[in-house]
């Protein structure tokens, strides 16, 4: 479902703070993997994946999603079938639209506009069975501002955006680190039975080890721009924290020295 070929991106080319964010990566994902991403700070873990989602172009290198050479479409033309949730609950939607308003400019992504009424009795109908099984409240918050709600809400909501019209690819940025352990673990709970329900191909980048380890069939390890550690099945669900850290260490020829990264495991 996506194929990385020898990709290289470096920002500030030619600068005192150049720095070569991605070297050589190569990266394959099976139709179905969910991976899990970590590494310290600076390691490529997002400049992957904006590299896939075409926030800037590579240096050189190819993109492929789905067979697909994607590596010079811009950002918009991908989006038609990726779906992206971010770090910061405000990204995603449209804080003075209302949910089913949001919801609504999801389920017309990569789609024509035409003048037609905005939201038709079934869409209202899908949007409240599906807002019913995160069990939030918010089926009956459908005219309801999406700034008004939690950043917990929030997130699940872009959940939701972002794979009701399945996508080839879901790539989640970090996007439980800005919230409360137990409003997290609620998104990620929503973000595994999503991924599952629709048999989707997804990446998550992570600082949470434990996390990282429960979550998905596949776990790899970014260090200065390239991947250092790749494991998956049942040798993935054996990993403990330490043997993280013991590869790390093998891997890059020093300590994990991140302290956002510890205090999560």
């Amino acid at each position: 479902m996506l194929e990385i070929r020898h990709v290289n991106k470096t920002f500030n080319r030619g600068t005192v703070n150049e720095k070569q964010a991605l070297k050589d990566l190569n990266l394959t994902l099976k139709d179905g993997d969910f991976v899990t991403i970590i590494g310290g700070n600076g390691a490529g873990k997002s400049t992957t994946l904006n590299a896939v989602a075409g926030v800037w172009p590579v240096d050189d290198g190819q993109i492929l999603i789905d067979g697909r050479d994607v590596t010079k479409l811009p950002e918009f033309k991908r989006a038609a079938f990726l779906g992206r949730v971010f770090q910061d609950p405000m990204n995603g939607t449209v804080a003075t639209m209302g949910i089913e308003e949001n919801l609504a400019l999801a389920l017309r992504r990569g789609g024509r506009r035409t003048l037609k009424p905005g939201i038709t009795g079934h869409e209202r109908k899908l949007y409240h069975d599906l807002l019913l099984k995160l069990g939030l409240g918010l089926e009956e918050r459908l005219t309801s501002k999406v700034g008004l709600l939690s950043g917990g809400q929030r997130q699940a909501l872009t959940l939701l955006m972002a794979t009701l019209k399945k996508p080839k690819l879901l790539l989640l940025d970090e996007h439980t680190a800005a919230l409360d352990p137990q409003t997290a673990k609620k998104v990620l709970d929503l973000t595994s039975e999503i991924v599952e329900e629709q048999k989707l191909t997804a990446m998550m980048v992570t600082h949470n080890m434990k996390d990282a380890i429960q979550i998905g069939n596949r776990l790899i390890m970014m260090y200065d721009g390239h991947i250092i550690y790749d494991v998956e099945g049942e040798a993935k669900k054996n990993l403990t924290v330490d043997d993280l850290l013991q590869k790390f260490a093998e891997a890059s020829g020093g300590e994990f020295a991140n302290d956002r990264m510890m205090l999560a495991d």
